[in-house]
C-alpha cells in the first residue's frame, strides 16, 4: 500500500531528473609542486665549517679596510695638489703686474696762452688771465709742466726779480723751458678782478681761484704749455 504520508514540512522533494554531482577524484597540486621546487632551488648552500666560515668573515673585511684606506688616500693626495697648485711655486715666474696708468706727453692736454687777448684755453674751455706787467712781462715760448702744489711759497728770486715779493698763493702749476726757466700758473688770490681785464703780476700766469683749481685737476707733468702773443701794455 503506497506511503500517503504528507512530506516534512519545509524540505523540498527531489525533482524527477536531478542528481547529486559525483566528486572528481584529487588531483596533485602542480602548483604548489612547482613553488616547492623553486624555493628548495634558491637555497642558499649550507655554509662550510666554523673556521672556514670566520676566515672568509676576516678576508672580506680587510678588502673593505683597503678599499677605504685606498680611497682615502686618493681623496688626501688631491686636497693636497689643490693646495699646491693654488698657492703656487714661489720659484715659477709670475705673470707680471699691470703698472699703474700714468699720462704720457703725448695724451697730457695741451695748453694755449694768448698774452694779447688774457686768455688760457685747455680742454676746449677759455679762461681769463692775467699775465706780466710792461716792467715785468710774460715771456712768450714753449714751457712744459714738471710739477704741481697745492700752495707754494714764491719769491721774486724764485721768479728771477730778486727780493721785490714773497707770496704763498695755492693751485700751483709750475712750468719749466728747455732753458730750465720757471715760470708758474697761481690763483691769483689777492686780485680776482685782474684775470681778462688787466696785466698785474710779475711775470707769473695769475687766473681766477676757481680757474686756478679746476686747471690743476686737469694737467699733469708733460702737458706743454704755449704761451704766444704780447701782453697789451708790454713795450714793442
Amino acid at each position: 500500500m503506497p506511503d500517503e504520508r504528507p512530506p516534512m514540512r519545509g524540505a523540498q522533494p527531489p525533482l524527477p531528473g536531478d542528481q547529486p554531482p559525483t566528486p572528481r577524484p584529487a588531483e596533485p597540486d602542480a602548483l604548489s609542486a612547482a613553488l616547492r621546487g623553486l624555493a628548495d632551488s634558491g637555497r642558499a648552500p649550507a655554509p662550510g665549517p666554523g673556521a672556514q666560515v670566520r676566515r672568509r668573515a676576516v678576508t672580506r673585511g680587510r678588502r673593505r679596510r683597503a678599499t677605504i684606506a685606498g680611497g682615502a688616500a686618493i681623496a688626501t693626495a688631491a686636497l693636497v695638489f689643490g693646495l699646491v697648485t693654488g698657492l703656487g711655486d714661489d720659484s715659477a715666474p709670475r705673470p707680471a703686474q699691470p703698472a699703474a696708468p700714468t699720462e704720457s706727453a703725448s695724451t697730457a692736454p695741451a695748453v694755449t696762452v694768448d698774452l694779447t687777448r688774457r686768455t688760457l684755453t685747455v680742454r676746449g674751455r677759455t679762461l681769463p688771465l692775467s699775465s706780466g706787467t710792461a716792467a715785468h712781462p710774460t715771456k712768450p715760448g714753449r714751457m712744459t709742466v714738471v710739477a704741481k702744489h697745492r700752495t707754494k711759497r714764491l719769491t721774486g728770486g724764485t721768479a728771477g726779480l730778486g727780493d721785490e715779493y714773497d707770496v704763498s698763493l695755492p693751485w700751483v702749476v709750475e712750468l719749466r723751458d728747455t732753458t730750465g726757466r720757471t715760470n708758474y700758473a697761481v690763483a691769483l688770490t689777492y686780485n680776482e678782478q685782474a684775470p681778462g681785464k688787466s696785466d698785474v703780476t710779475r711775470g707769473v700766469l695769475g687766473l681766477r681761484t676757481s680757474d686756478a683749481k679746476w686747471l690743476y685737476t686737469q694737467v699733469s707733468s708733460g702737458s706743454v704749455v704755449t704761451i704766444e702773443g704780447k701782453a697789451p701794455g708790454a713795450a714793442n
